[in-house]
């Protein structure tokens, strides 16, 4: 959609690179799972610093030891100034703002001189990219947020079997301690997940699927088990283990379009927007990251 800017022509590819940014975090977001599998993306935010509103209520739920039979509550006496029911809680919930956390930007410029390809496939091609260079962003952005919000935490001495069994047996322990509902999935470095492929308990006589032609284990101890490169893990962390759709990604869409330049024979292809990550205090139980101890 053409718009006036100074008699040079500006397009808005906002609702496009929506799509395609959605599209890409399917396919490459490694975290997608922990968010409930897609992000939310809106487009034409403007500049607002809150994403949305939650609403939160932090009233326990309290369980009464037994209905009152006495002939003198509700009844009696206690007519209409007492109930066989026990004292009555109000519920009242709160509006959370949800705020966007850290932002991207993309700056770039496509001439007509130089571009050497037809300007709208060039349009086009860059967009798909720089939504995949986003998502690689976001990949970086949720394992920070995944590490920092983690409600449990692990050492592991290092990558002995006896060490490795013993860290996924209190592993099991605490969720089912913690009765935490839901698949439970390890995100797990190249050297835990060997060390699990090729631990003794590994084996189809205890009824494991591991498959060590394909270097290949499925679950272990009620885990499933994933592996994930280590450049997707913080400083001294070399797993993570969380129930999915435990938390929410999004990301608003401040511009993404092409204008003329006045500085070449060509158009700048520009885009910017915030994003950010959240998850109910409740749901960090669900979470667990692994360190790995110190040599």
């Amino acid at each position: 959609m053409a718009t006036n800017n100074q008699k040079l022509a500006a397009r808005s590819y906002q609702q496009q690179f929506k799509e395609l940014f959605q599209a890409v975090y399917q396919s490459q977001a490694y975290f997608r799972d922990f968010f409930g599998g897609n992000i939310e993306a809106l487009d034409g935010v403007q500049h607002n610093e809150t994403a949305f509103y939650v609403k939160t209520s932090d009233i326990p739920v309290v369980v009464g030891t037994e209905y009152d039979k006495d002939p003198n509550t509700a009844f009696g006496t206690g007519t209409s100034n007492s109930t066989r029911f026990g004292e009555r809680t109000e519920i009242i919930y709160t509006d959370t703002p949800v705020p966007y956390t850290w932002e991207w930007v993309y700056h770039e410029g496509i001439d007509r001189h130089t571009v050497n390809n037809n300007f709208d496939a060039a349009v086009a091609d860059r967009l798909e990219l720089q939504s995949q260079a986003k998502v690689k962003k976001f990949n970086a952005q949720h394992s920070e947020f995944i590490s920092s919000v983690a409600g449990n935490s692990e050492e592991l001495a290092d990558y002995t079997e006896d060490n490795v069994t013993a860290l996924f047996d209190a592993l099991y322990a605490y969720y089912l301690d913690n009765e935490v509902v839901g698949t439970k999935v390890a995100r797990v470095n190249a050297e835990l997940y060997n060390a699990i492929v090729n631990g003794g308990l590994s084996t189809t006589a205890k009824g494991s699927s591991v498959n060590i032609d394909r270097n290949e284990v499925q679950m272990f101890k009620d885990f499933v088990i994933d592996p994930l490169p280590a450049s997707l893990f913080q400083t001294g962390d070399i797993a993570y283990i969380y129930v999915p759709n435990v938390a929410k990604a999004f990301t608003g869409i401040n511009t993404a379009r092409t204008i003329e330049s006045e500085d070449f024979d060509g158009v700048a292809l520009q885009g910017a927007g915030k994003a950010g990550e959240f998850i109910l205090d409740d749901n960090k139980a669900a979470v667990t990251k692994v360190t790995i101890a110190t040599p």
